[in-house]
C-alpha cells in the first residue's frame, strides 16, 4: 500500500537512455534525490540500442516523458532529434540531458558543470598549463570545451586506443573554439609516461578501470605520475580507481568521478525539477554504497 500511495496520476517521469545502462547509478541518484525532496518523480533506466534511438526520442514526447540523461553510446548521436540544444551542448556536439517542455525536447551538457565544479580549487595552477586528456569520445569533448572555455589551459593533448579518433577531436576544436595548441595520440609506452610526466593535469575520460573491469587501467601507466600534479578520473565506479591510486601513490592530488558525476547530476535535476539537489547527502550515500553498504540510506 505504501507504493501505491507513492505513485499517483501526478507522477512524473524521468530516465536514463544509453546501451547497456545496467552499469549506471544515475536512477539510485536521482530517485533517493527525489525521495528526500519528496517530490513527485520516478527516474527509470531504458536500454536502447543505436537503432532505436530515433523511436525512443519520438516515444519520450509522445508519452511525456518529462526529462532524460543521456549516455553511452548515444550522447552525441541523440542531437540531431531533438528540438534545441543549449550553447555549450552545441560547441561540444553532445548531450547528456534532455529537458521535455510540452514536447519541445531540449538538450544540455551538465558534464560542464560537473568539471568545473570538481576543477574550481585548482584554477591558478591550471592555467595556462599542459594538461593530458585520455578518451576521445562524448565526455572527452566536454572535457576539452570546459578547460579551454573555462579553466584558459595552454596545451591540451589527447590520447586515445585509436589515434585517429583523437586527430578527429583535435582537429574539431582547433577550428570550433580557434584553439589550435593541442595534440594527439596514440595509447603507447613509454611515450605516454613522458608526457603525462610534464603534464600539470592528467584526466582520464574513458571507461578504463570502470567497474566491473577494475583491473584495466594499471598496466600502461606504471611510473607515470609526479607530486603537485592534480590526476582526475571520470569514473565513479569504484571510487577510487586503480589509475587514482597509482597517482596517488607517486605523489599527485588526485579527485574521484564521484563528486563530478554527482555535481552534474545536480545540474540535471535542477534543469527539470527547479530545484537545488541535497549533494552532500548523495555522495555520502553513494560512496558508502559503492565501498560495501549493501542498502543505501536516504537519511
Amino acid at each position: 500500500m505504501q507504493l501505491l500511495n507513492k505513485f499517483n496520476h501526478n507522477t512524473k517521469i524521468i530516465g536514463v537512455v544509453g546501451h547497456p545502462i545496467k552499469h549506471s547509478f544515475s536512477p539510485l541518484m536521482h530517485n533517493l534525490a527525489f525521495q528526500l525532496g519528496n517530490l513527485e518523480y520516478i527516474y527509470l533506466p531504458f536500454d536502447v540500442p543505436v537503432s532505436g534511438l530515433k523511436d525512443a526520442v519520438k516515444g519520450i514526447k509522445a508519452l511525456g516523458i518529462k526529462g532524460l540523461n543521456v549516455t553511452i553510446p548515444h550522447k552525441e548521436k541523440i542531437m540531431p532529434f531533438l528540438d534545441n540544444v543549449s550553447e555549450e551542448a552545441g560547441i561540444i556536439g553532445a548531450v547528456n540531458t534532455v529537458v521535455n517542455e510540452n514536447g519541445i525536447l531540449s538538450g544540455y551538457n551538465t558534464d560542464v558543470n560537473g568539471i568545473i565544479e570538481t576543477l574550481n580549487g585548482f584554477r591558478d595552477e591550471i592555467a595556462d598549463s599542459e594538461v593530458t586528456i585520455i578518451g576521445a569520445g562524448g565526455a572527452a569533448r566536454s572535457v576539452i570545451f570546459t578547460l579551454i572555455r573555462y579553466f584558459k589551459v595552454g596545451k591540451i593533448n589527447i590520447v586515445n586506443r585509436t589515434e585517429q579518433k583523437a586527430e578527429t577531436l583535435k582537429d574539431y576544436f582547433t577550428v570550433k573554439m580557434f584553439f589550435e595548441n593541442i595534440k594527439a595520440y596514440g595509447l603507447v609506452p613509454p611515450d605516454l609516461t613522458n608526457l603525462f610526466k610534464r603534464s600539470k593535469l592528467i584526466i582520464n575520460s574513458s571507461s578504463i578501470g570502470m567497474f566491473p573491469e577494475k583491473e584495466d587501467s594499471a598496466t600502461f601507466i606504471q611510473e607515470s605520475f609526479m607530486k603537485d600534479q592534480i590526476v582526475f578520473d571520470l569514473v565513479y565506479n569504484p571510487v577510487k580507481t586503480n589509475f587514482l591510486k597509482i597517482a596517488e601513490s607517486q605523489g599527485a592530488t588526485v579527485l574521484n568521478g564521484l563528486r563530478m558525476f554527482i555535481a552534474q547530476g545536480s545540474r540535471s535535476f535542477e534543469l527539470w525539477t527547479g530545484q537545488e539537489m541535497p549533494n552532500k547527502k548523495i555522495y555520502k550515500t553513494l560512496k558508502g554504497y559503492m565501498e560495501g553498504e549493501s542498502t543505501p540510506k536516504s537519511k
